[in-house]
């Protein structure tokens, strides 16, 4: 089909997208540094395992493995199979504060920033910080009931989602042959929809999204000229019931924003709506099985952790729930911009 939206870029925004992703994450390592001088305190207690490091800084769960996991994936710590933490050597010359190399006063100017502030937030409390870091603002989950809000983190989400759309279409076609219906669950701009029906002349699409967001797919749809092959229900992906019909359930840029008891409740419901045979597709960005990197993703995911109830997670996490399901879960491949999906069959 020679639809405009099947029409894909001759470049990659890689690293436009990276400058915006890595936003967040100085701003964290400054907190590690100023706030709670994680790296001397490692130094004095090499061998401290996650428990043992959280209970003492009176760190959180969630935010505290995006924490260890951006100070692994930039070479400040390393962690053995028995999760004891110790420092590397750039993390003792250059972060302990009784180093001559110590450069704890370089990230001084930011110790006020908004952002290193409501970091502290996260990290002490688990919950997502406002929006933006914004005095007067809702964490982001609460800003999309709102209208205006809505339309703007929508707009910006549909921009960098065409191309990482027209990437997956083009990554899933062998596996999409024989499918007919996708269901994508929480599609924001339903971008990810139109661009698969419009990479696949044999596809429809149903967008499940909440108000206010679902008018807004609609007008996304209706603008593209994909009525006739994409539709919306309107509807809360946790609390009411999925439209039946599908053999293809995607969850593009879904699960990163809700902490692990969410991921797994919207997994399980994706186990009741998919029949046998059924495939279920994971677009994210991903964290490396040993959570290690890639030192792009650990970035996003410290924004991701301040602004949702969530981070970027492992295939190997989603693995280790899908299976028990009743999944046959497929490998982790890439696609563009430090972004990927894996794919689970429905047994």
């Amino acid at each position: 089909m020679n639809h405009p939206l099947s029409q894909s870029p001759t470049t990659e925004p890689t690293l436009l997208l990276r400058y915006r992703d890595r936003q967040y994450a100085a701003d964290l390592i400054g907190a590690a540094i100023l706030e709670f001088d994680l790296f001397t305190w490692l130094d004095t207690h090499a061998g401290a395992t996650t428990p043992d490091l959280l209970k003492h800084f009176g760190i959180a769960d969630r935010p505290g493995d995006v924490l260890l996991t951006l100070c692994r994936a930039m070479q400040l710590i390393e962690t053995d199979d028995r999760d004891s933490h110790r420092l590397t050597a750039m993390g003792r010359e250059h972060l302990v504060a009784t180093s001559p190399w110590f450069l704890g006063p370089y990230y001084r100017p930011i110790a006020e920033s908004p952002i290193l502030k409501d970091h502290l937030k996260v990290l002490r409390t688990g919950k997502p910080a406002n929006w933006q870091a914004k005095g007067d603002g809702d964490d982001w989950h609460t800003s999309m009931l709102d209208p205006v809000f809505a339309r703007g983190f929508t707009a910006m989400m549909n921009c960098r989602g065409l191309s990482f759309g027209q990437a997956l279409a083009q990554s899933l076609s062998p596996m999409l042959v024989d499918r007919s219906h996708v269901l994508d669950v929480g599609g924001g701009s339903g971008i990810y929809s139109t661009t698969l029906v419009a990479a696949h002349d044999h596809l429809k699409a149903t967008v499940l999204e909440q108000p206010p967001v679902d008018e807004l797919v609609r007008g996304e749809i209706t603008r593209h000229g994909l009525e006739s092959r994409v539709d919306v229900v309107s509807g809360d992906m946790f609390t009411d019931t999925w439209p039946g019909g599908a053999d293809v359930v995607l969850l593009s840029n879904v699960l990163h924003d809700w902490d692990f008891p969410e991921v797994i409740a919207l997994l399980k419901k994706t186990a009741e709506t998919l029949p046998s045979g059924g495939l279920l597709v994971i677009h994210e960005a991903f964290i490396n099985d040993e959570k290690t990197g890639p030192l792009p993703v650990a970035e996003y995911s410290a924004l991701l952790a301040n602004i949702t109830q969530g981070k970027c997670y492992s295939a190997k996490e989603y693995s280790e729930v899908l299976a028990p399901m009743g999944f046959q879960v497929g490998p982790y491949q890439d696609t563009i911009a430090d972004r990927g999906y894996m794919t689970a069959v429905k047994i």
